[in-house]
């Protein structure tokens, strides 16, 4: 059971749910405390130890319920296969019918034990040997459909498929009958171990074929995402943002305490004769983490806006101090909303107040340098997430000159392709004149790439 135990570990962190070893190791306890005999309370326990949330818990018990429902051999095949042979085989007496039905629950000897345990009709020990079989043929390492084949071989192999064809073919000389109630068993068998590949491949394929998928949609153009790609992209932004405030929210004591400063912990500690009982440290000094963030979700860039503001939410969480705005013909600071409210909520009011509107730089930066330029230290850096494109409008880059010389830093980031830039009405080369930064976020992984470089400068 505890090799089980492991593998339903391993499925479950396929559909989603993280169980870390401390917690592998409080549900093998509650197990062994409430038993295998009662399925339900073993479900029960394995949810309340693993389960973190609601969602994992609906996930974890559609798990339990497709891991232990065993695929058992359809008896109706053998039964009908029998039957069959007795109506083709009018020869036969009643008495040595009642003799061959009297002999069914003992099968000859010298017949192998998978032949013995097919004619037996048995079906727990059946089931009981297709998981010792998937076991043996390590069925929680397959990961893609064009696998069935194979493994389905591997664990036929196992059970002893060579040695029952051996014992089919000396029955079709000696017994006939015998020997296609036989056949008829190993096709129920057959089908019974396709099921058990295909309940392992649902089991365990789940986290590859999601990991491909991720690693796909990480690659896509975020402004080329079809309609039934958005809640799968948005689901992948919410895992970089997650990943972000796992990477850069932790403390670091070590980092800030710096290295040891063996001359002041010298002079500390003269009064013990050098002994180091007190210790001193080089502290390095850091500037406090200041990040102010303009996000364009005017219509050009509606497709991509959301995810933009999902990834700005998530630098709420991990940087102290972050204003953020948001602009389409003018700009209003969106600071407050992100960070009191989730980020769907957050991500309609904004764009319900501000979004999906004809893009106008200029005026936005107007609006900026009027109501927001005291919000902007030397220690600042200033994120600007938009394709630069301004309807021909009068950019007012000499504003961005003077939010570039006031900050630490300037960073563009940009949804369009390199070879887009100046094309038209961007103007990108000239905002691009004052960027400490640019660099194009035309995919999630650019995009977490990129936020990623910008937080990690200040741990």
């Amino acid at each position: 059971m505890r090799e089980n135990l492991h593998r339903f570990f391993r499925a479950a962190r396929g559909v989603g749910v993280h169980v870390s070893p401390a917690e592998s190791i409080d549900a093998m306890r509650a197990v062994a405390q409430v038993g295998l005999s009662d399925r339900t309370i073993l479900r029960d326990a394995l949810l309340l130890t693993l389960a973190k949330s609601q969602d994992e818990k609906l996930a974890l018990g559609d798990c339990f319920d497709l891991f232990f429902s065993q695929p058992e051999p359809r008896q109706d095949q053998t039964e009908a296969g029998s039957e069959e042979t007795a109506s083709q085989d009018p020869d036969r007496s009643p008495s040595s019918g009642s003799a061959s039905e009297a002999g069914e629950g003992q099968p000859p000897e010298g017949l192998g034990p998978l032949a013995q345990m097919l004619l037996s009709q048995d079906r727990n020990t059946i089931a009981a040997a297709i998981a010792s079989a998937s076991g043996t043929a390590s069925l929680s390492d397959i990961r893609y459909s064009t696998q069935r084949g194979i493994f389905s071989s591997r664990i036929l192999d196992a059970m002893g498929l060579q040695r029952l064809r051996d014992d089919l073919d000396a029955l079709t000389a000696t017994n006939p009958a015998l020997a296609e109630r036989l056949r008829a068993a190993l096709d129920a068998l057959r089908e019974a171990v396709r099921d058990t590949v295909s309940q392992g491949l649902a089991l365990y394929a789940r986290e590859e074929a999601e990991n491909l998928r991720n690693e796909i949609l990480r690659n896509a153009p975020l402004a080329r995402i079809e309609r039934r790609q958005v809640a799968e992209m948005r689901a992948l932004i919410r895992q970089i943002a997650r990943r972000l405030r796992e990477r850069y929210s932790k403390p670091r004591k070590r980092q800030r305490r710096g290295h040891l400063d063996v001359r002041r912990t010298l002079r500390r500690n003269a009064a013990w004769g050098g002994v180091p009982f007190l210790t001193a440290w080089k502290r390095k000094h850091r500037d406090r983490p200041k990040i102010v963030a303009l996000c364009d979700v005017s219509g050009s860039v509606a497709q991509v806006s959301d995810f933009f503001l999902l990834l700005i939410h998530s630098l709420h969480e991990v940087v102290d101090d972050v204003h953020s705005f948001a602009f389409s013909s003018h700009m209003i600071e969106v600071s407050e909303i992100l960070e009191k409210k989730s980020p769907e909520e957050a991500m309609a009011e904004i764009m319900s107040k501000v979004g999906f509107g004809s893009s106008d730089y200029g005026s936005s930066l107007v609006d900026f340098e009027k109501d927001f330029m005291s919000t902007l230290t030397p220690q600042t850096t200033v994120i600007v997430l938009g394709d630069a494109r301004s309807n021909n409008l009068d950019p007012r880059a000499d504003i961005l000159r003077r939010i570039s010389e006031r900050s630490k830093r300037l960073v563009w980031l940009n949804p369009e392709g390199r070879l887009a830039w100046g094309f038209g009405d961007s103007e990108m080369p000239r905002y691009a004149t004052f960027c400490t930064v640019v660099r194009q976020c035309a995919t999630a992984q650019q995009l977490e790439r990129a936020v990623s470089d910008i937080v990690a400068t200040y741990q």
